[in-house]
């Protein structure tokens, strides 16, 4: 292993010990990841998430202007399923397990080090996210508030990609519909159960999750799935089995690519929950970033990989980078494995990144974007 192989395993390892899941301050995480960073010139973009949790996204420069911007994100989904220790960070038979280890603390490591290592002739920049798995807020702290972001050329987001470019994928909206009961116990008829004013409302949705599904003047053929995802998830807020539910929500996740006009979801949502009486709230990503397949940096990663670019189902803090400028997925590992107990990262492909980072980097300072 190279020496730089060895520095990315081991800051990844360390990464992946450190328990940033997205409900949970960044800060010690972000705190760890500028100790990486002496030389640089550091821009800290603090923010309260919508919990009123202190996060940090962090942005990072050496060298001349414009250039290739790594960007990573340091938080994690929840540790839904783990049997072992999440952040135990060890190293086995060639893998790297641990919470976010393949999406995206191994990425992330790597794209630091490789920054770290570029010549000085050669610009390194870092855009470093936090909130990745929720809201984007860190990717829309850096679009609206960074200075050193600005004037780059291109961005490389480290996504676990298998090293296959990927030029373009969905952006989503989250609806979350609530409704309104009256908290009793169940007994006693007194109360007034949500669910059942949420149940009409559910049978609307269903409908529409049928239509993604079999018209195909709702898909996309590049992608795959050739559908949108409407993936619907209910709370009863911790409610017990025999006390009427006070409060029910449901919320859907709708992915859609730059090719499909999300009206037909969006005014179908709206007018469902208006006609069951139910309350509804909405969260936009960003607009799907989708490069063309002949743009001069997705033509660079596909002859820096060999591998011909693709497009993405799911969703990455390029929707709100891609303000900054054009964006490709490209990075270590692959997303069938995220979000997952017991996920992985192969060492060897940390390893086999280093170098394709570093040459994009030098390419793209080298104007071959132009």
């Amino acid at each position: 292993m190279t020496d730089l192989a060895q520095a990315a395993l081991a800051l990844a390892s360390d990464l992946v010990r450190m328990d940033s899941r997205s409900f949970v301050s960044n800060i010690p995480i972000a705190d760890r990841i500028e100790a990486e960073l002496r030389g640089f010139e550091i821009e800290r973009l603090d923010y309260l998430d919508e919990a009123g949790t202190p996060k940090r996204a962090l942005v990072a420069r050496r060298g001349p202007p414009g250039g290739l911007a790594f960007s990573g994100h340091m938080d994690t989904v929840p540790d839904t399923g783990w049997v072992e220790d999440p952040w135990s960070g060890k190293v086995a038979d060639g893998l790297l397990y641990g919470l976010g280890s393949a999406d995206m603390k191994g990425q992330t490591a790597a794209a630091i080090v490789a920054a770290r290592a570029l010549p000085d002739h050669v610009p390194a920049i870092l855009l470093l996210t936090t909130d990745e798995e929720t809201t984007k807020g860190g990717a829309r702290a850096i679009a609206e508030r960074s200075e050193l972001a600005r004037g780059t050329d291109a961005i490389l987001v480290v996504e676990p990609t298998s090293m296959v470019p990927m030029r373009g994928h969905r952006a989503h909206v989250q609806f979350t519909a609530t409704a309104t009961g009256v908290q009793a116990h169940s007994s006693t008829g007194r109360g007034r159960n949500a669910n059942w004013d949420l149940v009409p409302f559910l049978t609307a949705m269903r409908k529409i999750h049928e239509r993604l599904h079999r018209d195909p003047a709702l898909q996309d053929p590049a992608y795959d799935p050739v559908f949108s995802d409407f993936n619907l998830i209910i709370d009863n807020h911790g409610t017990a089995v025999n006390v009427s539910v006070p409060r029910a929500t449901a919320t859907i996740k709708f992915r859609y690519s730059a090719s499909v006009d999300p009206a037909f979801v969006v005014d179908g949502v709206r007018a469902a929950a208006r006609r069951f009486g139910l309350a509804l709230a909405e969260s936009w990503e960003g607009r799907p970033p989708e490069l063309a397949p002949d743009h001069p940096f997705v033509r660079l990663c596909s002859e820096a990989t060999g591998e011909t670019a693709g497009v993405a189902p799911y969703g990455t803090d390029a929707a709100e980078l891609q303000a900054i400028a054009p964006c490709v997925l490209l990075g270590p590992g692959s997303i069938a494995v995220a979000h997952r107990p017991n996920e992985a990262l192969a060492v060897c492909e940390i390893e086999n990144a280093l170098p394709v980072f570093m040459r994009l980097a030098e390419q793209v300072a080298e104007g071959r974007l132009r």
